[in-house]
């Protein structure tokens, strides 16, 4: 089991390697969609700046109720591409989002007790989730996402 210094480290590592994976492109390379079926790199960077608040709300339930067991509620990641004008958005200000979020949730995580790590919440489509797993999942966001990035890169030449 990671101590919570090493969970807060790895979430704030994220931050930075989205950042470097989307460094030097430009605003047409960003919007640009060359693989087919798939979402553009501005896409992936909203999609990452909408459902990080998501998963740290989530924490922060688990971390606030305790022992009660809160509803975690899950979220549409399709309905939010398809409804919040993703091109629209502006990458630094997307990206200064994820690592404010991320840096404050890290400071928060910092303070848990490992009992708190065991503490759960009830997703409503997963079913029961221990803090640890919440944390996890977003640890795992970013590299989950940066392949799908530099496949991006890639196919423009970047």
């Amino acid at each position: 089991m990671a101590t919570t210094h090493e969970l807060a480290e790895q979430l704030l590592a994220g931050a930075a390697q989205l950042r470097q994976a989307v460094a030097g492109m430009t605003r047409e390379q960003l919007l640009a969609r060359p693989i087919p079926g798939r979402w553009s790199t501005l896409e992936v960077v909203c999609h990452i700046a909408d459902f990080d608040p998501i998963l740290v709300e989530r924490m922060k339930r688990i971390i606030a109720m305790g022992p009660d067991t809160p509803l975690l509620l899950a979220a549409d990641e399709n309905a939010f591409v398809a409804q919040l004008k993703y091109h629209d958005r502006d990458l630094e200000e997307e990206l200064a989002l994820i690592e404010l979020t991320r840096r404050q949730m890290a400071r928060i995580i910092r303070q848990l007790t490992p009992e708190q790590l065991q503490l759960t919440g009830n997703h409503s489509k997963k079913g029961l989730q221990t803090l640890e797993k919440v944390i996890q999942t977003a640890i795992n966001h970013i590299p989950h996402h940066v392949p799908f990035i530099a496949e991006k890169r890639k196919a423009l030449g970047v």
